[in-house]
C-alpha cells in the first residue's frame, strides 16, 4: 500500500470518526483514503474554521480533534485557530501536507515546524515511510499527553512512497493510559488545617473539577465546612442545583456575589487556575488563604502569587479525600450558609439598570432571559469572546448538558466553527450559538458548511452593528463612535439564501418565533436580533464607565 493509505489506516485505528478541513495537494489522498475507510470528512469553507472545529470536538469529547489542511498557505491559514485552541488545552491533530522534500522551490514550501512552534502547537514530522506509524501514534500521543494542538507534517512525496511493514498499527493507547494523581498525605493536612480555621470559605470549581466528576464530592466538601460555590467564566452553572451557589467569580460575577466573596477568608480552587479574571485581578479575596487544588504539578496564582497550600491531586480525589480528613477531625461550620446569605443569592445576576432602547431594536439582557427561559436544557450553549458574550455569560444561568465559552485568547470569529465541531461531537444533538455579529460575520460562509452537513446549529447573532469593544472604549473616553460602527446586511436572509432558515428580530417577539421554530424542528438556523448600542455589557460598565450597578 501506499504511505498516505496507510496513515489514514492509522487514523483509523485511533479511533477517528470524523474529520474537518479543506482538501488540497497536500492532504487530498489521506482524505480520499479515509472516506473509503468510514471517516466522516466534513469539508469546511476555510482551514482554519476546520480547526476551530476540531477544536469545539475536543472541548466536548476530550478526545482529540483532528483537522486538515494542505501545505503552506493552507497551513498558514491556521494560525489563530491553533493558538485558540492551545490556550484552550484542547488535544487536536492537525495532518498537514508539506512540500516534497526533493523541491527546494515549490511554490508552497513552508518552515511549518517553526509556525507549529509560532502558534504554540507541537510538531511531528513523516520523514520516510518505515517510520509512518510512529509518526502518528507519537502525534495523538503528544495531543493527549500535552492537551494541545500537534501539527503532523506529511511531504507530499513521501505520502507517495510504498509502506511495506503488514504489521497491525499500535495505536496510542497502547502506551498512553492516563491515570488519577492521587494526594499527598502530608499537604493534605495542610490543607485541612487552613480549611479548619476558615469562617467563610469559598470553592471555585473549573474546568479540572468538571472533566474529573468532582461535582458531588465538591457539594458535600461545601455542605460540611459552610462555603460558597462559584464557578471559573468557563464552568459557569455548574453545580448551580446548590442554594449558595454564587455564580462566576470575578470580572462576570453579580454584585451581590462579590460582596460576599469580598468578606472570604479561605478559597479552595478545585481544577482551576485561578487566573487574574477569576480572582479579579487579585483584589475579590483581599484576606483569604489560598488552597489549590490541581493535577498538575504545581500553578501559580493571579499576579506570580503561590497558594498558601497546593495540592497536586486529581480534583475529585483530592476534594474527597479532604472531606473525609475534615469529617475525622469531627469539623462542620456554619459558614456562609445562613438564611441571609440564601436571600442575597436569590436572582443576583438578574441586571435591573434601566437604559433607554433605541428604537427598532431589542434589549440584549430580555434577548438572553428569553432565550434561556425557551431553550429545552439538553440542548448545549456556546457563547463567543466580545462585548455581547457577557449578556449570554451573566444572564443564561439555566444549567445544560454542556456550556462553552470562547475567552481563550481573547479572539472573536472561533466560536461558529467551534460550535458546528460540539455538533459533531455530541451525534448531532441541537446546540446554541450566541455571538456577536462581527464575530459570525468571521466565518459566516461556513453556515453554509452547516447545512451541507444538516447540523441542528442555532446561531443567534447579538448584532450591534459594531464592534462592540471598541465602541464603548471609544464612548468611555468621550471619542468619535463612528469608526467602530460597521453595518451588516440580514444575517437571517442570508441563513436562508444559504439553505438554512433564517429571521431578522427586532423585536423580542420576533426572536421568540424563531426560537421557537427551532426548538419544534432543529436545523441549521441564524436569528439576527438588532440590538440596542445604549446596553454596555456589566463588565464593560464596570471597566470602562466605572459603573456596578
Amino acid at each position: 500500500m501506499k504511505v498516505y493509505q496507510r496513515l489514514a489506516s492509522a487514523f483509523k485505528e485511533e479511533g477517528v470518526s470524523a474529520t474537518f478541513g479543506m482538501m488540497g495537494d497536500g492532504n487530498m489522498y489521506w482524505l480520499y483514503e479515509l472516506h473509503k475507510l468510514g471517516v466522516k470528512v466534513h469539508e469546511v469553507r476555510h482551514e482554519g474554521a476546520g480547526l476551530g472545529m476540531a477544536d469545539g470536538y475536543a472541548r466536548i469529547t476530550r478526545t482529540p480533534g483532528v483537522a486538515t489542511a494542505t501545505c503552506g498557505p493552507g497551513v498558514t491559514q491556521l494560525a489563530s485557530a491553533l493558538v485558540t485552541a492551545a490556550r484552550a488545552h484542547s488535544p487536536v491533530v492537525a495532518f498537514c501536507g508539506e512540500a516534497p522534500t526533493t523541491d527546494d522551490e515549490y511554490v508552497q514550501y513552508l518552515d511549518q515546524a517553526r509556525f507549529a512552534a509560532a502558534c504554540e502547537s507541537g510538531f511531528v514530522r513523516l520523514v520516510s515511510p518505515d517510520t509512518t506509524d510512529e509518526t502518528v501514534r507519537k502525534a495523538f500521543y503528544l495531543a493527549k499527553l500535552e492537551s494541545r494542538p500537534i501539527m503532523l507534517s506529511a511531504p507530499m512525496d513521501i505520502q507517495q512512497k510504498e509502506f511495506e511493514d503488514d504489521e497491525k498499527y499500535k495505536p496510542s493507547s497502547t502506551i498512553f493510559t492516563p491515570g488519577a494523581v492521587h494526594p499527598n498525605a502530608k499537604v493534605l493536612e495542610q490543607a485541612a488545617d487552613i480549611i479548619a480555621a476558615s469562617k467563610k470559605p469559598v470553592i471555585i470549581v473549573g474546568r479540572g473539577a468538571v472533566w474529573a466528576g468532582a461535582g458531588d464530592a465538591v457539594l458535600k466538601l461545601g455542605d460540611r465546612i459552610g462555603a460558597l460555590i462559584a464557578t471559573t467564566l468557563l464552568t459557569k452553572t455548574f453545580l448551580n442545583e446548590c442554594e449558595y451557589h454564587a455564580g462566576i467569580s470575578g470580572t462576570y460575577g453579580s454584585r451581590p456575589s462579590m460582596t460576599l466573596m469580598e468578606e472570604a477568608d479561605c478559597v479552595i480552587g478545585v481544577g482551576a487556575s485561578m487566573n487574574r479574571y477569576t480572582t479579579e485581578h487579585g483584589y475579590l479575596y483581599p484576606n483569604a488563604r489560598y488552597v489549590h487544588i490541581d493535577s498538575k504539578p504545581h500553578l501559580m496564582l493571579s499576579g506570580g502569587r503561590a497558594a498558601d497550600c497546593y495540592l497536586q491531586s486529581d480534583a475529585r480525589m483530592g476534594v474527597e479525600e479532604l472531606e473525609k480528613l475534615l469529617a475525622s477531625r469531627g469539623v462542620r461550620s456554619v459558614g456562609y450558609r445562613t438564611p441571609d446569605v440564601k436571600a442575597m443569592l436569590v436572582g443576583h445576576n438578574a441586571d435591573r439598570t434601566e437604559f433607554q432602547i433605541d428604537p427598532g431594536t431589542a434589549d440584549p439582557r430580555e434577548a438572553c432571559r428569553v432565550l434561556d427561559e425557551m431553550l429545552p436544557p439538553e440542548i448545549g450553549l456556546m457563547s463567543g469572546s466580545g462585548m455581547t458574550s457577557a449578556f449570554a455569560s451573566m444572564l443564561m444561568t439555566r444549567r445544560r448538558a454542556w456550556v462553552q465559552g470562547g475567552h481563550f485568547f481573547g479572539c472573536i470569529g472561533q466560536m461558529l466553527p467551534a460550535a458546528m465541531g460540539a455538533v459533531v461531537a455530541t451525534g448531532y444533538k441541537p446546540t446554541v450559538l450566541v455571538d456577536g455579529d462581527a464575530s459570525v460575520m468571521m466565518h459566516l460562509a461556513e453556515f453554509e458548511t452547516a447545512v451541507r452537513y444538516g447540523m441542528p446549529l442555532l446561531v443567534v447573532v447579538m448584532n450591534n452593528e459594531a464592534l462592540g469593544a471598541e465602541y464603548y472604549k471609544l464612548d468611555a473616553h468621550q471619542m468619535d463612535v463612528k469608526p467602530s460602527m460597521i453595518t451588516t446586511p440580514d444575517l437571517g436572509g442570508v441563513g436562508v439564501a444559504m439553505g438554512g432558515r433564517g429571521r431578522l428580530a427586532r423585536t423580542i417577539d420576533e426572536m421568540r418565533a424563531g426560537v421557537a421554530e427551532f426548538v419544534a424542528k432543529p436545523g441549521p438556523t441564524i436569528i439576527d436580533v438588532r440590538i440596542s448600542r445604549t446596553v454596555p455589557s456589566v463588565p464593560y460598565r464596570r471597566i470602562h464607565y466605572g459603573r456596578d450597578e
